[in-house]
């Protein structure tokens, strides 16, 4: 039974993520967890003095608990374990503890739509918490909301890495590549003496994980792109071709670390269109048995 956190703050972003994830084939049983951080006002203290900061909260809980009633109707036909979970903090570090605590398969974060300068300058709760959380994470975009007329469109980024192997075996084993239209991408600038690109790496890398993907989507399709920055290539296929959800690896490194190194990853997160799921699982072997599946976005 696969675990999920999926955060609600009774805001369109939160529940188009709900939606997004409701949409996604559910063919197994699974646990979901809806967290709702209650956020203190900056007002706090004219509300304790006036005896007002009780009826507030209370307000705020009733609030957590009808969202949480209007999410449960999105997923009519699920088998679901549901749990509940309010926890008054500041919202990003509130999301982020829970994660640490529970320890998901996969943590659910709507995106507010900011522009990229935006998420640059003012900060990001979605943005905090992808970055910070240790588990798996997929942050839907407002923008990419599939529509009936056509499956989900799936993008995964890969290069011969572990953390490649981790996100494609997690995909195929959430089981949400059923009825979806899934493109392997390879981004590469590898050129041979004459200045010619020299393919036949990224093209093996290519075709084991199309092989390891027709077990879950039949349709899977690679593509070779070239490009100088493998950011810019995948975001700019995502664009071109209405992607509405990618899928990149992550090297494991401390919390620290992502927010001052930079990644492909975060590239990714920062300046693609589409929802970006950010894969983690760490209870996936670190030695797959395969190795020609070792195949994803390092960061």
């Amino acid at each position: 039974m696969k675990k999920i956190l999926l955060t609600i703050d009774g805001s369109d972003a939160s529940f188009d993520a709900a939606r997004f994830l409701a949409r996604l084939p559910h063919t197994e049983a699974m646990e979901l967890t809806v967290v709702t951080a209650i956020a203190e006002t900056p007002s706090r203290k004219t509300f304790l003095a006036d005896g007002w900061s009780e009826s507030w909260i209370a307000r705020k809980h009733h609030q957590a608990e009808q969202s949480f009633s209007k999410v449960q109707e999105y997923f009519d036909d699920a088998d679901i374990k549901w749990r509940q979970i309010i926890r008054q903090g500041q919202p990003g570090e509130t999301i982020v503890a829970i994660a640490k605590e529970h320890r998901p398969d996969l943590l659910v974060i709507g995106s507010k739509g900011y522009s990229t300068v935006a998420r640059l300058l003012q900060g990001s709760v979605s943005d905090f918490v992808a970055t910070h959380v240790p588990c798996s994470v997929l942050v839907v975009r407002p923008n990419s909301q599939f529509s009936g007329r056509h499956r989900l469109r799936v993008a995964i980024g890969c290069e011969p890495t572990e953390p490649s192997g981790k996100a494609v075996e997690e995909f195929a084993e959430f089981g949400w590549a059923s009825n979806t239209e899934v493109r392997v991408l390879s981004v590469t600038d590898n050129m041979d003496e004459a200045e010619l690109p020299h393919d036949a790496p990224a093209t093996e890398v290519i075709e084991s994980v199309v092989e390891r993907l027709n077990d879950v989507a039949s349709t899977t399709q690679g593509h070779l792109i070239h490009c100088d920055h493998i950011g810019d290539g995948l975001v700019d296929y995502i664009e071109t071709n209405q992607v509405d959800l990618v899928v990149v690896g992550e090297t494991p490194r401390s919390d620290l670390g992502r927010v001052l190194l930079g990644s492909t990853t975060r590239f990714v997160l920062r300046h693609s269109p589409s929802s970006v799921w950010i894969a983690r699982n760490q209870s996936i072997s670190s030695n797959p048995p395969n190795a020609a599946l070792q195949h994803s976005i390092v960061t």
